[in-house]
């Protein structure tokens, strides 16, 4: 099977599940590329499908300047952790960061877009598991957060994200990350990896992100 067959392999069940579900929308896909190479996601990029994630600031400068260049309307989304001292870079290179979880961070994003006259959407990240190895903001502290980041920041924070812990029934974890998207009243939901997308897409996710299930194991 090749990464093309495997890709809409994906976006086939992600239709199903969004049917099952009984929803009249569609989950968008971040196909993940991470550790993969240029010569790897071009076939993936030639079949129109322009949603791409990154872990890694370092990673994704290496590859995704020149595919932008190629392809200007690919959307590249930041889904690892972010560093303050990388803001400059990720801001320049990327359309959306999903994993703002913290005040340093959030300022240095609002510093780097006026300095560099970009608008990137924002998502906060959500440590539903309170793990202490995993970045994200305690579920408790996501409201207060979200609106420091719009009122004293003027933030445009659009949306939630989570990676439950493994291991574990995600559902009540992407229950929980709806909830508090209303509480925050965010409409974008990022939750759900190549184990769970579909379980995601009936907890309301409005993308999913998937790498090994496209691009096979690294």
């Amino acid at each position: 099977m090749t990464v093309v067959d495997r890709l809409n392999e994906i976006k086939a069940r992600m239709e199903k599940a969004a049917k099952d579900a009984g929803r009249g929308d569609r989950a968008r896909l971040v196909a993940v590329t991470k550790t993969f190479p240029v010569e790897d996601i071009l076939p993936v990029i030639e079949t129109g499908h322009r949603i791409y994630g990154e872990n890694r600031v370092q990673e994704a400068q290496g590859k995704w300047p020149q595919l932008k260049a190629l392809f200007a309307d690919i959307e590249l989304h930041l889904i690892g952790p972010l560093q303050s001292n990388k803001a400059a870079e990720a801001v320049a290179l990327f359309d959306v960061i999903e994993t703002v979880d913290r005040e340093k961070i959030a300022r240095a994003l609002k510093t780097e877009m006026d300095k560099q006259n970009r608008t990137l959407r924002l998502y906060v990240q959500v440590n539903t598991g309170l793990e202490p190895q995993k970045a994200g903001i305690a579920p408790d502290d996501t409201a207060d957060f979200v609106a420091m980041c719009r009122d004293e920041l003027g933030l445009a924070i659009e949306g939630l994200m989570c990676i439950p812990p493994a291991d574990v029934n995600p559902g009540p974890h992407f229950a929980l990350l709806g909830k508090l998207a209303t509480e925050c009243a965010v409409e974008k939901l990022s939750m759900g990896m190549s184990g769970d997308f579909e379980t995601a897409i009936g907890f309301g996710a409005t993308s999913v992100r998937v790498g090994s299930a496209i691009f096979g194991n690294r």
